[in-house]
């Protein structure tokens, strides 16, 4: 019996032994059969890449720039000029012989950029800090070829310029949809950086809708790790159709190079602007007249709202067509045109981009019951672009703040006049380490007593060149001083 257990053993043993060395060869066949199909798949995806470039390349160009300076001399460039103003001289001679006062010195400043062609007949869309204050601007094909530009139009508010050169049948980089763009896909940025002609770099779409960056006053930018650096400005941000989908604007960078975080204008926006450039040389922007601002956690408490979502309108301006559509403080503005509203910001450009005289519908929410109402949107006066950009200080303290209206001041226990409301505090900014919160009254700046809005643009005014701010601030019964430091 114990034979015959041996003998099974054996056999099975050797049947073993026999299918691992015929099953051998078949495993690594596998393997070798999976590392080629994906080398194979490796492969298509580079030749993929490289045929989107092939096909972009040829519309993107390089811009030269540039712009005469004046440059004061020193004093004592003369080294022999404080002598000849010395008293003594005057003792000795009986007059002061002093040199002729010389010529403030020119010179040429140069700067370049990249830019991309979007017409056949030759209109460039590029980036105003590249273009906007140029004396000269130069144009470098792909093909090697030169041409010397006009400037159509800029707009430094969202740091969109156009330009033109005198020349026909161009390439066209065809222009995509920003707003179907995913975070996670593949993108590639082709410029200049460092003067280094038809660079490509390729990478995914970090994050979108990234505002509060403090480079423009109208903010959407692309965040991308495609590597970008000084040169790229102006250049186009190209999906894996061989569309661009932004324009390469600025680096977030503690060494003034690549850092693995580049910011790109969304096209489509600077499609809306880059029309109106090209029509009338200017951009007119779309006004409702609120002051809204996000709403966090103690809004939506005080406001019986069941979130976040939205934006409140804190106050209404005479006479804007806000008013005239019946919008009131304490709405909630829950979407435009069926979109659905994420932040202030969201709501600022979207409005801003809208054309004068297009009626648009908000849906709202009020004392709890939803409604539509119907908009006119009007021309943004000056005075409205001048309180977006006059705001520097308080983005880098990461504060916001509104007029303190009657509703306003009643719901927190205020008295009108009083102060301004902190609406928005940026969480990790200056003024959250400060402890400074939501709904808490500032009622002094540097030791100026404040009562609306422009005393308290005009208080802060003083800090730009001190770099430091003090505030008032109250909490209910509790008043304290709080100093910044502006970075």
């Amino acid at each position: 019996m114990e034979n015959k257990t041996a003998m099974l053993s054996l056999r099975f043993l050797a049947a073993f032994i026999m299918l691992s060395i015929f099953a051998t060869p078949l495993c690594i066949a596998a393997t070798d059969f999976e590392t080629e199909t994906n080398i194979e798949l490796l492969e298509r995806t580079a030749k993929a890449f490289a045929a989107v470039v092939e096909k972009a390349k040829p519309a993107v160009v390089f811009v030269q720039v540039e712009k005469e300076k004046s440059r004061s001399r020193g004093q004592f460039q003369d080294p022999f000029e404080f002598f000849f103003n010395d008293p003594l001289f005057e003792r000795f001679f009986g007059q002061r012989m002093r040199p002729k006062k010389r010529a403030p010195q020119k010179f040429k400043q140069r700067g370049q950029g990249s830019g991309f062609i979007i017409s056949s007949d030759g209109y460039i869309l590029t980036n105003n800090h590249v273009v906007g204050d140029a004396d000269d601007i130069k144009v470098k094909l792909a093909d090697g070829r030169q041409f010397k530009a006009k400037l159509v139009g800029t707009d430094p508010q969202s740091d969109v310029a156009v330009i033109k050169i005198d020349a026909d049948h161009l390439p066209v980089l065809p222009l995509g949809d920003s707003d179907k763009l995913e975070v996670g896909e593949w993108v590639i940025a082709i410029g200049n950086p460092f003067g280094l002609t038809q660079t490509v770099t390729v990478g995914v779409v970090s994050a979108k809708g990234r505002s509060r960056i403090g480079i423009n006053d109208y903010e959407d930018f692309i965040q991308t790790d495609a590597a970008i650096n000084p040169g790229n400005s102006g250049g186009p941000l190209v999906n894996i159709h061989g569309e661009a989908v932004g324009i390469n604007t600025a680096i977030f960078s503690r060494s003034g190079g690549y850092m693995g975080i580049g910011f790109a204008i969304p096209i489509n926006m600077a499609r809306a602007i880059e029309q109106q450039l090209i029509k009338s040389g200017k951009v007119v922007r779309g006004w409702l007249g609120v002051v809204i601002q996000n709403i966090d956690e103690d809004l939506a408490k005080s406001f019986d709202l069941e979130n976040t979502e939205g934006v409140l309108i804190a106050e209404v301006s005479k006479g804007s067509p806000a008013e005239k559509a019946g919008l009131k403080e304490g709405d909630v503005i829950k979407k435009l045109n069926g979109h659905k509203i994420e932040s202030v910001d969201d709501l600022r450009n979207r409005i801003a981009l809208t054309r004068p005289g297009t009626k648009i519908e908000l849906e709202i929410l009020r004392n709890g019951k939803r409604k539509t109402v119907e908009v006119t949107i009007g021309e943004q006066p000056s005075g409205a672009t001048q309180a977006i950009t006059q705001n520097e200080i308080l983005q880098k303290l990461g504060l916001g703040v509104q007029e303190l209206t009657a509703d306003l001041a009643d719901q927190f226990g205020y008295q009108e006049g009083q102060g301004v409301l902190v609406s928005e505090v940026e969480p990790g900014s200056p003024a959250a380490q400060a402890g400074i919160k939501p709904g808490q009254l500032i009622e002094e700046v540097n030791r100026k007593h404040v009562h609306n809005m422009d005393e308290f643009l005009k208080a802060l005014s003083l800090s730009k060149h001190s770099k430091r701010v003090l505030f008032k601030v109250r909490d209910g019964k509790f008043a304290r001083y709080v100093a910044l430091s502006i970075k």
